[in-house]
């Protein structure tokens, strides 16, 4: 064939796939854009490979116990009161529990995080009508001189008379869910420097008190954790702060982390509150040290703001807070997704992550190695683990639990339900236990997993797969799979193919060549979770295949790199950040870590499709309704160029779906900046629009003055390299729009 007519052919599948390098995982803190660094090939024999970490020629790091630098404690907040779980209020019944079947009152919708909603009147002929009603500025975007760090996620929760939802930095807004004017705002004055890897507010919490009477300020309330480190309680009717709550509203989450700086641990998720308790969780920056701030879970009173409870896996059985110059235990897995409440069971269902040091084990305690990258049901009295799922073991391929787990009522063999929780993962296994006792209720079996060969840190010997369950990842890499643009790019990528440890899923790193991930920390379902329709049972899943290419290096090699931690005085963003390149300060090995792609053309080494979307029937055998690629070529090519072509590719997604009464799937999500709305059962799409930035946010559904409405944060995604806008976009139909 000749190589111009292998271009012409190429062009109409491959020149959607360039944004791979635009997924939240391939790109370093501040940067925009994939590590620049190549990755160091051979020659790292020649240099120690000592079970210590050497010195550091940058920066030794702090004392953990030395005080917080300033800005830390952002808005100089005393230290909050503990009071004991029994003093806890009995906790008012809330919207979310059964919500209205006009509103949308929790990220979510309800208490089990379906993401379904009852309303019918858009359905697959209506909504082919479907048109913008309203479009409102949030206000946060890049300002100049700034690095674009921008990626909303936001999904607003709709209550009544209010469409509450926040700005990328933590600004709480209620809006006119008929006409999107503005009714109040709270500016909270989150700044630049506290923005870790991402500027993201996911969304804000509902809560109605049974301590304030109806009527009163803060009897309805909205909560919400912000990116530098406080909980928030305001009115829900006026945006005033809560006076009662905490010190004037605010509680400084900081308190009994040690020594930290803005940027290191930040909460992007919004807070469920269970039995009253107001659970809250927080990310911490990846990659930086071993020896990085806690992931410490925390519960605090609902209506006082005040100090009920720690989980800190250094310090199991101690649940309270520091005193002196203690802190809570450093380096631990911590928990960045959006945490379920279960008020009857008691529970609140936490998602983990690794250990600080995420591509290195050798140095985790054994308590870290039992509950890293799994599902741990807490006791909302206590704050003691009831049952811990383990979804990777010994994890070191950023694996981190993601998404949040939805709750259903899962039909036995005698008819009779249990009480269930689905639970998706990044490896593209989606695992349904039970809710009471953490067993999995579809078969699980243990598989073979590769060993390592890495000095100290042993690998575990098998790895669990969910064989009741569709897998949602695609076979296993060959070498036949590699291609690109012409004939050297496909020579290129076969020859780094060939170069690099590869033995599947499990693939062990390795010190003297690269390791490929796949499906990488990108792959299967991540923050935007699953939807589950209860009436069809139909379970909706959109998810992705992106392998990465990475390899452990000496400090020596390190340090040539300039990767230093966010501490280091001398660290600059881009220079070992959250994803890609990392220090990890404290190990005996940094890591160096790309897409796995031509860096000529930021076209993935591997052929697509990369992002697909999956309807599943979990009431007749869990099989799989209707699979296909999401996201078009219209808005990606190689060197980052839009082709405007329609053809439904396949590309990375980030952000989740909505299933309706009324037979459709609302979903974006796609790098092709598209909101579509998707026939539930046949899996056609029946509806899109083009939006003016990224749709990496979860959309969401409610109804205002009898008429349904859908709305998407049009944000866009740093790391995804879709446009970045300060827009939520509403539609419905025309009848309901006021013009």
């Amino acid at each position: 064939m000749r190589r111009s007519h292998l271009l012409a052919t190429a062009a109409g599948l491959a020149l959607a796939c360039a944004p791979l390098a635009a997924h939240a995982q391939f790109a370093p803190a501040g940067s925009g854009g994939p590590p620049s660094a190549t990755i160091p090939g051979p020659g790292n024999a020649d240099e120690p490979k000592e079970n210590t970490p050497p010195n550091s020629s940058y920066f030794a790091g702090p004392s953990p116990y030395a005080p917080q630098a300033p800005g830390v404690n952002a808005a100089n907040l005393p230290d909050i009161e503990s009071i004991d779980a029994s003093q806890v209020p009995a906790m008012a019944p809330q919207q979310s529990a059964n919500p209205s079947r006009e509103d949308w009152p929790a990220y979510g919708r309800d208490d089990k995080a379906t993401r379904y909603s009852p309303l019918t009147e858009l359905n697959p002929e209506t909504v082919k009508r479907l048109e913008p009603a309203f479009v409102y500025h949030t206000g946060s975007y890049p300002r100049p001189g700034q690095t674009n760090k921008w990626a909303a996620e936001t999904t607003p929760i709709k209550v009544g008379d209010g469409l509450y939802m926040c700005s990328a930095q933590n600004d709480i807004m209620k809006l006119d869910p008929a006409t999107g004017k503005e009714i109040w705002r709270r500016n909270l004055g989150v700044k630049y420097e506290s923005i870790p890897y991402t500027a993201a507010c996911k969304g804000v919490t509902y809560f109605t008190s049974s301590v304030v009477p109806e009527g009163e300020p803060c009897h309805n309330r909205i909560l919400e954790g912000t990116l530098d480190m406080r909980l928030v309680a305001v009115d829900a009717a006026t945006g005033a702060f809560c006076p009662a709550f905490g010190h004037n509203g605010q509680v400084n989450l900081m308190q009994g982390l040690g020594e930290s700086v803005p940027g290191f641990v930040a909460m992007t998720a919004p807070p469920p509150v269970v039995n009253g308790v107001v659970v809250v969780n927080h990310e911490v920056l990846d990659g930086q040290r071993r020896w990085a701030p806690s992931g410490v879970v925390r519960g605090y009173d609902a209506e006082s703001g005040k100090f009920v409870w720690a989980w800190d896996v250094g310090n199991p059985d101690d649940h309270n807070q520091p005193t002196g110059n203690r802190h809570y235990s450093r380096g631990t897995p911590n928990s960045w997704a959006t945490m379920t409440g279960d008020n009857e069971q008691g529970l609140v269902y936490v998602p983990t992550g690794n250990s600080a040091g995420d591509y290195f084990s050798g140095l985790r305690s054994p308590a870290e190695n039992a509950v890293s990258t799994s599902v741990v049901a807490l006791d909302v009295k206590t704050g003691s683990p009831r049952w811990v799922y383990q979804t990777t073991r010994k994890d070191v391929w950023d694996y981190d639990m993601g998404s949040q787990v939805t709750m259903m009522d899962m039909p036995g063999s005698d008819g009779t339900p249990t009480p269930a929780l689905i639970v998706p993962t990044k490896r593209g296994q989606t695992f349904v236990l039970d809710r009471q006792t953490g067993k999995p209720i579809l078969p699980v079996e243990e598989r073979p997993a590769p060993a390592g060969n890495v000095p100290g840190d042993s690998r575990a010997p098998t790895q669990p797969w969910s064989v009741g369950m569709p897998a949602l990842r695609m076979p296993e890499l060959k070498e036949k799979d590699m291609w690109g643009m012409s004939p050297i790019d496909q020579l290129y990528c076969r020859i780094k193919f060939r170069s690099a440890h590869y033995d599947g899923e499990f693939t062990a790193p390795s010190l003297d060549k690269p390791w490929i991930m796949y499906p990488g920390n990108n792959g299967g379902s991540d923050w935007g979770s699953m939807s589950y329709d209860p009436n069809t049972g139909i379970l909706v899943a959109n998810w992705n295949a992106s392998p990465m290419y990475a390899q452990l290096i000496t400090r020596k090699k390190a340090d040539a790199l300039g990767l230093m931690p966010i501490d280091d005085p001398n660290y600059k963003p881009g220079a070992g950040a959250a994803e890609g390149n990392g220090p990890m300060e404290g190990t005996p090995y940094a890591i160096a870590i790309a897409p796995f792609w031509d860096p000529v053309t930021k076209m993935l080494c591997h052929r697509p499709p990369y992002g697909m979307i999956t309807a599943i029937d979990m009431k007749h055998g869990q099989k799989v309704l209707w699979q296909h690629p999401l996201g078009t070529a219209r808005a990606n090519g190689p060197w980052g160029l839009p082709t405007g072509l329609s053809w439904e590719i396949g590309t990375p997604n980030n952000g989740g779906s909505v299933v309706t009464a009324g037979g459709l799937i609302f979903i974006a999500a796609a790098t092709d900046n598209l909101i579509r709305a998707i026939d539930e059962h046949t899996g056609k799409v029946v509806w899109s629009a083009v939006l003016p930035g990224g749709g990496q946010a979860n959309p969401m559904t409610y109804e205002a003055n009898g008429h349904q409405y859908v709305a998407i944060m049009a944000g866009g995604h740093h790391f995804m390299m879709t446009p970045i806008t300060d827009q939520l976009v509403v539609y419905a139909l025309p009848d309901a729009i006021k013009h």
